[in-house]
């Protein structure tokens, strides 16, 4: 399942979700973003049904953003139980974010 997320609709999508979920928090206008999302949209048909993922624009979404202290993007959270549980800033490879959720899931 991929979602795009919004300030109004993120708690109901991420935060009381029963499933590990992969948050990518970029903009259209950074470069690695464009790295990073298609490998956050890979692993959304990957793992669909086991893990939530979603994109959040951080122009567009302050308050999310600055709830979680995103200052540099991209910035890929993975939010288990309504905590975050790991992050990942920058581009990094698939792997780095497999095996981030191999380990919550």
């Amino acid at each position: 399942m991929f979602e795009t997320l919004t300030d109004t609709n993120f708690e109901e999508k991420i935060i009381k979700s029963d499933k590990l979920a992969v948050v990518d928090l970029s903009a259209v206008w950074c470069g690695p973003c464009r790295i990073v999302s298609p490998i956050i949209h890979e692993l959304a048909t990957e793992y669909e049904g086991r893990v939530v993922f979603g994109e959040l624009n951080v122009d567009d979404n302050p308050s999310t953003t600055a709830l979680y202290k995103v200052r540099n993007i991209p910035t890929v959270l993975f939010i288990k139980n309504g905590q975050v549980v790991d992050k990942q800033v920058g581009a990094v490879p698939k792997a780095s974010y497999k095996a981030v959720i191999e380990k919550y899931i």
